[in-house]
């Protein structure tokens, strides 16, 4: 399909830009299904688009068509009789018509101002009958339209999660560090406590880390992995205080940024949690690579 990317695609791009209108999408029978999936990958990347039946059409259903909207019509054929009878209504209203064909010489692309080619050798069926690599091509062409007007309308993957709360994308671009962190009675020492204290702290948290506190300032943590290697390391790690064997300038994150770039962030970094400070870097609690990956 690489091939049919002409100057009859880039019309179909121009056209479809400069309409003030949304992309009504059109098709009868596995063509229709195909054309309900462009449909909704389209509106979903940023062009606002939805299908419409062509036998519904004359049912009620041209009102949905406005006369500033694009049609894209998708018939093999090009002679696909509901959507040939769609033709004069969508002359008379001034709709430009995109075609999906695979007879360039048909109805369809007679009427229309773009024709993209669908056309394929055969079809995968072993009849030569079922609609099977020439539904695939209108699939691909389809993808092809929604990808390159996203990349043209400057589509960021913030607005694909707006379009997408519900998925895994929407919530790690749409939910806040804020939102998930744990931020009730952190566990928190003073440089001076002895290592009995911290152990206790660090066990009581729960969280696999104290925050180093001096003064409503954080000077360093400690983690779970400090207190092993202070026990393996030191002669006596019972005499140890805090500052001791605490890590200074740990990684931190801002409340305010999504968990995607705290995903970002903790793969980098190969760490597994990060203390969550606010504006003025004061820590306001702790978020886990568990947390981020719920």
């Amino acid at each position: 399909m690489r091939d049919r990317i002409d100057e009859n695609f880039t019309c179909a791009i121009q056209m479809v830009m400069s309409s003030r209108g949304r992309l009504v999408v059109v098709g009868m029978g596995k063509s229709g299904i195909i054309g309900r999936k462009i449909a909704a990958t389209l509106a979903s990347t940023g062009t606002t688009s939805f299908f419409v039946h062509p036998a519904e059409a004359f049912h009620g259903d041209l009102g949905m068509i406005h006369a500033d909207d694009v049609a894209l019509m998708i018939s093999y054929s090009g002679e696909t009789e509901e959507l040939i009878r769609l033709l004069p209504f969508t002359k008379h209203q001034g709709n430009k018509i995109i075609a999906m064909t695979g007879r360039m010489h048909s109805t369809l692309a007679r009427n229309a101002d773009a024709v993209l080619d669908v056309s394929v050798s055969r079809e995968a069926c072993n009849n030569n009958l079922a609609p099977t690599s020439s539904t695939t091509a209108t699939l691909v062409m389809g993808d092809a339209l929604a990808v390159v007007l996203s990349t043209l309308k400057d589509f960021q993957p913030e607005d694909f999660a707006r379009f997408h709360p519900g998925g895994s994308l929407g919530r790690r671009l749409l939910t806040k560090v804020a939102d998930l962190m744990h931020k009730d009675n952190l566990p928190i020492c003073a440089p001076s406590a002895p290592m009995r204290e911290v152990v206790g702290v660090i066990t009581r948290g729960k969280l696999g880390v104290v925050l180093v506190m001096d003064a409503g300032r954080m000077v360093g943590i400690i983690t779970d992995g400090d207190l092993r290697k202070a026990f393996e390391d030191a002669p006596d790690p019972l005499k140890l205080n805090a500052s001791d064997f605490m890590t200074e300038h740990p990684y931190v994150i801002l409340e305010s940024e999504n968990l995607a770039e705290a995903e970002k962030k903790m793969k980098a970094l190969t760490k597994r949690l990060l203390v969550v400070v606010n504006a003025k870097e004061q820590p306001v609690g702790v978020l886990q690579i568990f947390d981020v990956a719920e």
